[in-house]
């Protein structure tokens, strides 16, 4: 099976060392991994060009993978990518990234479920739907394994059931 082309949806400022150890763990295609710069230059320019870039990317991926830090829930730009991939009928999944360790060594508390208040077009709440993964380990490295073990089945799990929601 070749590796799926998918979308990382995440807090930037504050989950940017999580979010990549989980986009280098190899277990997508390449073309989804953007370099840090790339982020960065994104993050620069209007909303309406962030908002082409987005959609732009969507486009291209099979599946939108929300890395879920500790306040990720709620964020402008990450519920517009979701909202978008639901549009796109892509498939969506969530992975909580808090229990990894930032660049310091540090752990963080687990956020909210992301897609609780984003709705279907029949007004179901997309947490009803959308999996959120979550490791039952307490140490990063744990964590780490236990995401790279399961990201692919989790991607196929969410592609999978897109018609779903």
């Amino acid at each position: 099976m070749s590796k799926r082309q998918v979308f990382f949806s995440f807090e930037y400022l504050k989950d940017n060392w999580r979010a990549s150890q989980v986009r280098n763990m190899g277990k997508v295609d390449s073309s989804s991994t953007f370099s840090d710069n790339s982020w960065e230059e994104v993050k620069e320019k209007t909303d309406k060009k962030i908002k082409e870039w987005i959609d732009d990317q969507l486009q291209k991926r099979s599946c939108l993978i929300v890395l879920i830090g500790s306040t990720t829930s709620g964020r402008k730009w990450i519920n517009y990518e979701i909202e978008k991939a639901y549009e796109l009928n892509k498939g969506i999944v969530g992975i909580y990234v808090n229990k990894l360790e930032d660049k310091d060594g540090k752990q963080k508390t687990k956020g909210s479920n992301p897609f609780y208040n984003i709705f279907s077009s029949e007004s179901k709440r997309l947490s009803n739907y959308v999996t959120c993964y979550e490791s039952e380990h307490l140490t990063s490295k744990k964590v780490y394994s236990d995401i790279s073990e399961n990201m692919e089945q989790l991607i196929e799990d969410a592609i999978s059931n897109k018609d779903s929601y």
